[in-house]
């Protein structure tokens, strides 16, 4: 087992309403640890110094739930891609580096605590469509409506879409393009949700127009930092579902 020496820049801030700055540590931690183990020996330690631990999220450790949002080093969830902060594991650093690591900067991702912001924006643009209508009852059977392949694969791509924010932390405008794009794509591209796919656009990018994300100017640094690799097409996509929806239905209803 390889030991390391590590110091770790941390951004600390209280809250929202008081001024953040970084802090310094030392930590010795090991190749075979995760990054957010590596954060728990350094939590450990601050709480045998009887200081604050550092705040930051986690929950599954899997790469599923998105909650590990972290900025290292000036990327999104690190310097490996299509990689989870949870994911990312200490045998990427050496001995001796220096790591700074700061929560997700947005407008529309205040911070909580310390590593820790509050998402719920993204939560808000599913909430104002992310639906379809179905009939309630017994379970229809899964191959009762045929789907055609390319469409099925393009929709389950997008559907991995983890809702992690880190398109929105590496993009300079701040953008949910890509966020709001995949599950626009992912429903929209079956056949039970084309029903509701033109006033399901409308109103998920009015939602995400009124959080206060930023304007797309083609950057790519969304995609380039997801983890789940969501594909630029999306937003293409979404943009010409957009105009036509706005075309032909107008406001959303």
């Amino acid at each position: 087992m390889s030991d390391m020496k590590l110091t770790v820049k941390v951004w600390r801030q209280k809250n929202n309403a008081t001024p953040g700055k970084f802090e310094t540590y030392q930590v010795m931690a090991n190749e075979h640890m995760s990054f957010l183990e590596m954060m728990d020996v350094l939590n450990e330690q601050l709480v045998h110094e009887k200081h604050q631990p550092v705040a930051f999220e986690h929950d599954c450790r899997e790469g599923i739930c998105g909650a590990c949002s972290m900025v290292i080093n000036g990327q999104a969830h690190g310097p490996l891609q299509a990689t989870t902060t949870c994911q990312l594991h200490m045998r990427h650093f050496k001995d001796g580096d220096t790591i700074t690591v700061e929560p997700f900067r947005a407008k529309a991702f205040p911070v909580i605590k310390d590593l820790v912001v509050d998402r719920s924006a993204l939560d808000r643009v599913i909430q104002s469509g992310g639906f379809i209508s179905v009939n309630t009852g017994q379970a229809v059977d899964g191959n009762s409506i045929p789907i055609e392949k390319d469409a099925a694969v393009k929709a389950f791509d997008a559907a991995t879409c983890i809702g992690c924010g880190a398109c929105v932390a590496a993009c300079p405008n701040g953008s949910a393009m890509l966020f709001t794009s995949a599950k626009i794509s992912h429903l929209g591209l079956l056949p039970q949700g084309k029903i509701e796919h033109k006033n399901r656009t409308l109103k998920m990018v009015a939602q995400m127009d009124k959080e206060g994300f930023g304007f797309c100017s083609n950057i790519g640094a969304c995609s380039a930092e997801c983890p789940k690799e969501i594909s630029l097409e999306n937003i293409a996509r979404m943009n010409r579902s957009f105009i036509g929806a706005s075309l032909t239905t107008g406001k959303p209803e």
